[in-house]
């Protein structure tokens, strides 16, 4: 169906006569509807034969579809010649979109740019995850501290995705467990929440390849009581149906509290029964027997939020379908894999066995099971050592352990950057990768660059296709072919001219909403990500005061102009991580203000950090900040993002920080502060932050300028949490590397200063990181996990 013929059918729904009087959100809604009608008029391809990935993860983080689809579907130059004879440009048209509140922050970003390249490369797959209502949530500051309110993204009104009636599932929770026979038991239910599934294309790039993100919704399975509203009962007439709706309401509910454990518990058991119910309701489908699942299905376990699939698979089988135990347990283990994101043990998701056992009595009694069996292996090998079981069990001291249950039962466990996979087996999974030991590999991470390059970047973009006249948007590593023209002064004059249009249209987003000017020739310094200690924004933020203290101190002192530029959100219950956020706004309120230093040094947050704001920032860096202790951080994906768009990374040996560097050379990239090793050797001599403090006077005057209240109108109590958390412990080694990352700034600034030598290594970091695309990353996982069976 042509555009045309689409353009004139909403005419008449909008009663409009001629288009040119259409609104901007009006040809939003044309172009995203008529879009999604112009999807599925034309035959789509299949992809090519293997086993299906049922990919399930509690967040998808995938931005603004339209024009993402638009290029995908080589309608995107079409359709905006043709809204420029009505003097729109599509563009402004996009700009409508809200972003679908659906993910975080890497995890959910990284698993959209997975279903992306899955649909580019025809490898079948299936998403799953949650339909949010709110998301996370909106971020805005008041007085400098984050505030929360609901992210309403107008979920029920968005054009891409459709309800699909057919799909709907009832899940059940709590009640008891009645024994059929040998392994066979009845479980009765006390509650049953109604799954409904909202379908999503995921278009692959130019060739006609659509799957589906499946979204499930929760509603009740009971109407509404209209016998108790006619009695004048209104408040509770529909009291069942609002309860349910509450557990797909907001992503991630705060659960520092028993509540929000219990209702995250069932968020994410009624994701994981939704999909398992879903998965073997379409391989039963297609023909193929239950004890073949493994053969023609892979359930990949994006982190430990869907481990209840495991358990639930278990039950369906054993209950619904009477497989003895070993037979249920051989397809399982056969069937799921696990990605592992984290090395921290505290992040390793753990539920309260009374808790799981309430909501859940019959995936308590199969886990507790596959925990009986798995001790009498662990025993097998290494006797009865209580240490090693101390580790190693699933159930223990009255917790249920998930990525225990994970590394247990999947076919294959893997980390996200190849030191986060060395450590993997080193540190934190020792004993497991002891007794299985082909289970671990790595698949380190990437990026599509179909968002991240070619709809974020479109200057850089056509400056790439005029170079290289191919198309490297499905296929990133001929990216190296540039370079060769590193010496070619055209191209480097076109290279900086698009970074310098690019810090424009950031300084004007800027501006316009935080109402500062902001200089476009000063170095951007950016750090967006989630807010977390270990992530260590407040190392930043101490170099940040230490510089303007000596700006202050020395005002006729050579500095290069710096912007540094925050964006992230701390989950609502990390008070620690929310104390950091006030403190980098308040020190950024000083700053700006401050007429002596800041037109060479400013401070920008800018508020409620999503894929869109990303978009407009990715692109205008000069300087990525990758700051993590050595250790901590699985991989990081904004790392390549920044450095594919030229920025240079300024990072410990962490993640895939280590990968970017081997590849890019170090004379083009920034690296400081202890690794692995020299932070092992640190922490088993007894770390003591304060001996860091007393001996640095540059660090001791940064700290001391927030302990005695300057950033905090006298109030010596505002910033206590972040204050006492490094000074007594330090936990993530802030003042270990302090100095070496101000030494590290300080050459940064420097090395700005040599602008060809600069603009020499921002080329490289594009030319030699095509290796950090996501279809390198399903290449990967295809070879080394997902037809491995």
């Amino acid at each position: 169906m042509p555009f045309k013929s689409i353009v004139k059918k909403y005419c008449r729904y909008f009663d409009v006569t001629d288009p040119k009087n259409f609104t901007l959100q009006q040809w939003y809604q044309i172009v995203a509807e008529g879009s999604l009608e112009l999807i599925y008029s034309q035959p789509a391809t299949k992809p090519t034969e293997s086993r299906h990935v049922n990919y399930l993860s509690m967040e998808f983080l995938i931005g603004r579809l339209t024009g993402n689809n638009l290029m995908n579907l080589g309608y995107y130059e079409q359709i905006s010649d043709y809204l420029k004879q009505y003097q729109v440009e599509l563009v402004d048209v996009l700009e409508q979109e809200r972003d679908p509140a659906l993910g975080n922050g890497g995890l959910g970003r990284l698993a959209a740019c997975f279903l992306d390249s899955m649909a580019t490369l025809g490898q079948n797959a299936t998403g799953y995850g949650l339909h949010y209502q709110y998301g996370l949530f909106k971020q805005s500051f008041k007085d400098g501290v984050q505030k929360e309110s609901p992210d309403t993204w107008n979920r029920d009104h968005y054009p891409w995705h459709h309800f699909n009636p057919s799909k709907t599932r009832n899940i059940s929770f709590g009640g008891k467990i009645k024994h059929i026979q040998a392994d066979k038991y009845e479980w009765i239910p006390t509650l049953s929440i109604q799954g409904k599934a909202f379908d999503l294309p995921i278009v692959g790039y130019k060739n006609n390849i659509i799957q589906p993100l499946r979204l499930w919704q929760a509603d009740s399975d009971q109407s509404f009581d209209f016998d108790a509203f006619n009695e004048g009962e209104f408040l509770t007439a529909d009291k069942t149906i609002v309860n349910a709706a509450a557990l797909t309401q907001v992503l991630y509910p705060n659960d520092n509290h028993e509540a929000g454990q219990k209702l995250r518990l069932m968020q994410q058991y009624f994701h994981c029964a939704c999909s398992i119910a879903d998965i073997l309701d379409r391989h039963l489908t297609e023909g193929y027997p239950l004890a073949d699942l493994a053969k023609y299905q892979v359930i990949q376990l994006n982190d430990t939020h869907p481990t209840l699939a495991i358990p639930e698979l278990m039950r369906v089988l054993l209950d619904e379908y009477s497989f003895t135990w070993d037979q249920a347990w051989n397809i399982c283990s056969n069937t799921f894999a696990y990605t592992n994101h984290t090395l921290l043990p505290e992040a390793l998701e753990q539920w309260d066995q009374h808790l799981f056992e309430q909501l859940l009595p019959r995936h308590y009694q199969i886990v507790e099971k596959i925990n009986a069996i798995f001790h009498d292996q662990v025993s097998s090998k290494f006797g009865e050592d209580a240490q090693i079981w101390k580790k190693l069990a699933i159930l223990f001291d009255y917790r249920v352990r998930m990525a225990n249950l994970c590394v247990v039962t999947c076919f294959r466990v893997n980390g996200v950057a190849k030191i986060h996979s060395d450590l993997l087996v080193t540190d934190l999974f020792p004993e497991y990768h002891q007794l299985f030991p082909t289970k671990f590999c790595n698949v380190t991470n990437g990026i599509t660059p179909r968002r991240w390059i070619r709809q974020a970047n479109p200057q850089l973009s056509d400056l790439l296709d005029r170079t290289l006249k191919q198309d490297w948007t499905n296929n990133l590593e001929v990216l190296n072919g540039i370079e060769k023209y590193t010496n070619d002064a055209g191209f480097r004059e076109e290279y900086r001219n698009i970074k310098h249009n690019n810090k424009i249209i950031l300084a004007n987003e800027i501006n316009k909403t935080l109402g500062l000017n902001v200089n476009p020739d000063a170095i951007f310094d950016v750090q967006i990500k989630r807010f977390h200690e270990y992530k260590r924004q407040h190392l930043n933020l101490l170099n940040i005061i230490a510089t303007y203290q000596s700006l202050k101190a020395n005002p006729n002192q050579d500095y290069t102009p710096r912007l540094f530029l925050f964006s992230g959100k701390a989950a609502p219950g990390y008070y620690l991580a929310k104390n950091i956020i006030h403190a980098i706004n308040n020190v950024a309120n000083i700053i700006n203000n401050d007429k002596q230093v800041n037109d060479r040094l400013q401070v920008a947050f800018l508020p409620d950090y999503r894929v869109s704001l990303a978009e407009k920032i990715i692109p205008a860096t000069d300087v990525s900040e990758q700051i993590s202790m050595a250790g901590k951080e699985a991989s990081g994906t904004g790392n390549m993002k920044l450095a594919l768009n030229g920025a240079l990374t300024v990072g410990t040996l962490d993640g895939a920080n280590v990968e970017i560097a081997e590849i890019v050379g170090e004379e083009n990239i920034f690296i400081f502060g202890h690794t692995v090793e020299s932070v092992r050797d640190l922490l088993s001599k007894g770390y003591q932050p304060k001996e860091y403090y007393n001996q640095d006077p540059i660090l001791k005057n940064a700290i001391d300028f927030l302990a005695t209240g300057k950033a905090s109108h006298g109030d010596t109590e505002t910033f206590r949490l972040m204050l006492d958390s490094l000074l007594e412990r330090d936990p993530f080694l802030v003042f270990a590397d302090f100095d070496s990352y101000r030494k590290t700034q300080e050459k940064i600034g420097i090395a700005y200063l040599n602008q060809e030598s600069w603009l020499n290594s921002a080329i490289l970091n594009t030319a030699r990181l095509g290796t950090f695309s996501s279809d390198r990353s399903i290449r990967d996982y295809q070879q080394r996990i997902w037809l491995n069976r």
